[in-house]
């Protein structure tokens, strides 16, 4: 079970996240009250231990800018959090070759659950037949809000959608995952991958240490077997 921790701010936080056995540490580039700059992070990623994932989530449709980001940050994985844009991943690998990995993450909106399953679906095949990107974040969306929102998508709707068009495609599973019900979505949604930032936080912006523990451990638990 591949776990990433999201939204960190401090380095603290993201050496601790690297220390309980987090595969991934992110930072918001985005529009957030949990954003950062390329400066903040660079005094960050080269104190992490290098087999632990160091992610940037854009929003941004400019690739040079966020190559230009992921160069200064010292970063190895880029989160598209905008809409699915196949040019912009052909051009980000063309800027950054194969070193920089790639997610692109897909909204599912929780107060329109049966007209977002079939958007999603149809992203997926679009995504599975391009073959630009392995790696697929469900996030939830409440009205106009996208991720940190600390809201659960329908996981039994998402299911059936995640099963029919799976394909090669790795899923993460993010929105409203704490360490009280990460194990129950991994048994009902089988992800390839779990992704949290509010939930494990005790003010945001910063890691709650007793939270972010128990939910790597949960995940680690219920994933194991599906590694």
């Amino acid at each position: 079970m591949w776990i990433k921790i999201c939204a960190n701010t401090s380095l603290e936080d993201a050496q601790l996240a690297a220390a309980l056995g987090a595969d991934a540490v992110g930072f918001v580039f985005a529009p957030s009250k949990r954003r950062v700059t390329a400066e903040q992070v660079a005094r960050i990623t080269p104190h992490l231990p290098a087999a632990v994932e160091r992610i940037g989530v854009f929003d941004s449709l400019d690739a040079e800018e966020i190559a230009a980001t992921v160069r200064a940050a010292g970063l190895d994985g880029i989160q598209l959090h905008g809409a699915v844009d196949h040019a912009l991943v052909r051009r980000l690998r063309n800027l950054l070759g194969g070193e920089v990995g790639i997610i692109q993450t897909m909204h599912w909106q929780v107060d329109a659950d049966g007209a977002s399953a079939e958007a999603v679906g149809r992203q997926l095949d679009e995504i599975a037949r391009e073959g630009t990107v392995g790696r697929v974040l469900i996030d939830s969306k409440v009205g106009s809000a996208t991720g940190g929102t600390g809201v659960s998508f329908d996981w039994e709707k998402a299911r059936a959608t995640l099963a029919a068009h799976a394909g090669g495609l790795r899923f993460i599973v993010a929105g409203g995952l704490r360490p009280e019900n990460v194990a129950e979505a991994i048994a009902r949604l089988e992800p390839w991958g779990v992704d949290v930032a509010s939930g494990v936080e005790g003010v945001p912006g910063r890691k709650a240490p007793e939270r972010l523990a128990a939910f790597i451990r949960n995940a680690r638990q219920a994933g194991s077997g599906r590694d």
